[in-house]
């Protein structure tokens, strides 16, 4: 069974004007949907037919060897975790227990929102800031360069915000700190989050 390019948890123009209808068309019709089609092409007849993303990712992680196949499996798995990373009406503050959690773990929110803007602002060329839940089980903001994924270092993913220029450029050009800004004012989607620090604690 291949696997399929997932469908938008909403329309291509919801989360506009942050961002454009044009960057999702771009950046999940062709950029996502090409990692998507590699990976079927990649996969086709090796022992890794019919396993989960997340079984050919860990399989496959550091090794040069299959480099192209954890490439494409590790970007088809961070996309669709971006896409539920943002909402229509997302951005602001997180409530109930993720929201203690980041206060105990960070000093306070706003702190995190230092941290997680420093990761995605300092990460060199293509690539992800995370929100983690770490292996001692404290909160963690980590960052990973072009399709890395903290899943492969026992890391529990809260949410992501994909640094590649072609998640932004169309909209803010070289401005990636006004991206970054954005997506925590406007986009993250702190239900998602939280539903995932609950997956991940329980």
């Amino acid at each position: 069974m291949s696997f399929e390019l997932p469908k938008l948890p909403y329309a291509q123009d919801a989360l506009e004007p942050h961002i454009s209808a044009e960057t999702l068309g771009f950046h999940h019709g062709k950029h996502h949907n090409a990692y998507v089609t590699n990976l079927n092409g990649l996969v086709e007849g090796t022992e890794f037919e019919g396993k989960s993303l997340e079984q050919i990712m860990i399989a496959t992680a550091g090794k040069s060897d299959k480099a192209g196949i954890f490439n494409n499996a590790a970007q088809v798995w961070n996309h669709t975790f971006y896409w539920h990373s943002m909402s229509p009406n997302g951005g602001g503050e997180p409530t109930g227990e993720l929201a203690e959690k980041i206060k105990a773990d960070f000093g306070s929110f706003s702190d995190f929102v230092d941290a997680f803007k420093k990761a995605g602002a300092t990460q060199f060329g293509s690539g992800w800031a995370w929100l983690v839940v770490g292996k001692d089980g404290k909160l963690d903001v980590v960052k990973t360069p072009n399709a890395e994924c903290p899943l492969t270092d026992g890391l529990k993913p809260l949410l992501t915000m994909d640094v590649w220029e072609h998640a932004y450029y169309l909209d803010y050009q070289n401005r990636r700190p006004d991206y970054i800004d954005t997506f925590l004012g406007k986009l993250v989607n702190w239900q998602f989050a939280a539903t995932n620090y609950s997956a991940a604690t329980s």
